[in-house]
């Protein structure tokens, strides 16, 4: 009869190697992927020679606290925004010009913008 010597224990498998692949894949996937770029908003600052291209009558959106909304110094609510906007336009391509008031937040701003990019609205500048 054959002797192979005396049983040994089973050792565990260790989980380092296990471990260190999962970090790896983990930093390899927060470096290739790209986070918060389809919620990006372009808005062009208006310069002060940008005034003399302008045409039809002015549309100025000025957002205040708590998302108070005006138009061309008449207060209005933010659903009769678009159809107020529209009666003063050509097209979808003419200015329109945002500035946001003392106390008004960032977020009220973007929704703002949000809304007249969703209705078609291309040409928003802003304005200190």
């Amino acid at each position: 009869m054959f002797s192979f010597g005396p049983p040994r224990r089973h050792r565990r498998a260790s989980l380092t190697p296990m471990i260190d692949v999962v970090f790896l894949l983990l930093v390899f996937f927060m470096l290739a992927s790209r986070f918060g770029t389809e919620g990006a908003l372009t808005l062009s600052v208006a310069t002060p020679g940008q005034g003399a291209a302008w045409s039809g009558p002015p549309r100025l959106i000025e957002i205040g606290a708590g998302g108070a909304l005006r138009l061309n110094g008449i207060a209005l609510a933010p659903e009769a925004l678009v159809g107020a906007l529209v009666a003063l336009m050509a097209g979808p391509a003419d200015a329109v010009v945002l500035r946001a008031r003392d106390g008004a937040a960032v977020q009220d701003l973007v929704a703002v913008a949000d809304v007249l990019r969703s209705a078609g609205l291309t040409q928003l500048l802003l304005v200190p």
